[in-house]
């Protein structure tokens, strides 16, 4: 394949690893292996390795010079001016209790930011998919943001950090925040709540602490689905509609987060 290849493309390239990816992960092991990350409870698995060395050599194999950066350590320059962030097992709590929701992030990104995300999420049937420019979708069909809603009727997804000295201080932004909103949901896989957002199956979403992996491909569904997405300098990544966004922070920023 040449290295000079167009969004579409790459989606199709990207899509394809995302299933195969999504086929070996729902083959659960026996027994897991199980490693921590930056704290005790920020765990990875020997599947997490495994996804993640699939997804690498399959790109590798169809485009030999671009570059990756992956969450278990993959991390290669690129040559052909794309790199591509990989997310191998998104929520891998959930994975390793048995629980759905999890998924394969895999976004390319260019010199002007991310061309093409694609969220794969084998267990509750739900696959994501955006190009730049291109527009957003779930399963194939179109989707877009919930707008107008406004704050005290909107469905917030949050999620919270594995380090524990921060987690008191975000139970404190999460009991300012609930009085205000319809109801909070938290579902274990920061890539699918974005999602969730870009499509309307929450209104809002929030977190501390991601990673450029976490939010790669989800980003550019959100914003192909119409929604603002941001990371301040605090480190929190705000996403909902152009309506609730500014309510949404405002809230956050009353509750200390």
């Amino acid at each position: 394949m040449s290295n000079k290849v167009s969004a579409p493309e790459l989606l199709v390239l990207a899509l394809a690893i995302a299933q195969q990816a999504g086929e070996l992960l729902v083959k659960r092991p026996l027994t897991f292996e199980v490693t921590s990350k930056s704290v005790a409870i920020d765990i990875a698995t020997q599947m997490d390795r495994d996804s993640e060395k699939l997804i690498v050599d399959s790109l590798l194999a169809a485009r030999v010079h671009d570059g990756i950066i992956g969450e278990e350590g993959t991390t290669r320059p690129s040559s052909s001016g794309i790199t591509w962030v990989i997310d191998p097992i998104d929520g891998t709590v959930n994975y390793l209790y048995g629980l759905p929701g999890w998924s394969i992030s895999i976004a390319a990104k260019d010199e002007f930011g991310v061309l093409v995300g694609v969220v794969h999420s084998p267990t509750i049937g739900s696959t994501w998919t955006a190009t730049r420019g291109g527009g957003a979708f779930f399963n194939g069909q179109p989707i877009h943001c919930n707008d107008p809603i406004a704050l005290d009727r909107a469905l917030i997804g949050t999620g919270f950090v594995y380090d524990v000295s921060k987690r008191a201080s975000q139970g404190k932004v999460i009991s300012a925040l609930l009085p205000q909103v319809r109801d909070i949901r938290r579902m274990g896989s920061a890539a699918v709540d974005i999602c969730y957002a870009a499509m309307g199956a929450f209104d809002g979403y929030f977190e501390i602490g991601l990673m450029e992996w976490d939010v790669a491909a989800a980003s550019l569904v959100a914003t192909e689905a119409g929604a603002l997405i941001s990371t301040d300098s605090n480190d929190r990544t705000c996403c909902a509609g152009p309506t609730l966004y500014p309510h949404l922070i405002r809230a956050l920023d009353m509750g200390g987060s």
